[in-house]
């Protein structure tokens, strides 16, 4: 699996990062133990979910909204961060598109998401 990261993406972590001390480390946890279980083997992950109206014949679109953020003590997976990124299966790349805490922001930038699929799908 390859992963990129969207230059808005990299601005949001950033901010969040913060706030969330160990925010780099769960992600990279959310990474190996369920986008690669989801997208290699089809393991079903609950707390993944296409985005509908976002999804095309070579692409498709997913929000996370179990994300375990060890910063966030007691909430477990119900942290309210949430992560929106596109996947590629032909060539097994996902690209992270926003990051935001629930928080904060209340839905996903479907403008970003409609404006990366547009220039690159």
């Amino acid at each position: 699996m390859h992963y990129v990261n969207h230059p808005s993406f990299d601005k949001d972590f950033k901010k969040l990062l913060k706030r969330f001390r160990t925010l780099e480390s769960d992600f990279q946890t959310l990474k190996t133990y369920a986008i690669d279980p989801l997208h290699l083997s089809g393991a079903a992950i609950p707390g993944i979910l296409p985005i509908k109206g976002f999804c095309g014949e070579t692409y498709n679109s997913y929000k996370i909204r179990k994300f375990a953020c060890r910063a966030l003590k007691g909430s477990g997976s119900n942290s309210g961060l949430r992560v929106i990124y596109v996947h590629h299966p032909d060539t097994q790349t996902i690209t992270f598109i926003e990051i935001y805490f629930k928080g904060d922001q209340e839905n996903e930038d479907r403008a970003r998401l409609q404006a990366f699929i547009d220039a690159n799908c």
